[in-house]
């Protein structure tokens, strides 16, 4: 049995993050997205991602300062 990596998309561009989305689901991630800042933050505290893509520039923070957070 297989088990597969979780990843974390956070952008606000919907069309960017199906994408994403689609293409690692067809790949056998497990993948949970999120829109912005503040999003990111309440799913970041109950769950553990193997990678985070995360987008500069959104709605509530900068993607740097998440980052900051995160660690």
């Amino acid at each position: 049995m297989t088990i597969s990596k979780s990843i974390l998309i956070i952008d606000d561009d919907e069309r960017l993050r199906e994408l994403l989305e689609n293409y690692l689901i067809e790949k056998n991630f497990k993948v949970f997205t999120c829109d912005d800042f503040l999003s990111a933050k309440e799913i970041l505290a109950y769950f553990v991602f193997d990678l985070i893509i995360v987008d500069r520039m959104m709605p509530g923070g900068d993607g740097l300062d998440l980052i900051d957070t995160i660690k």
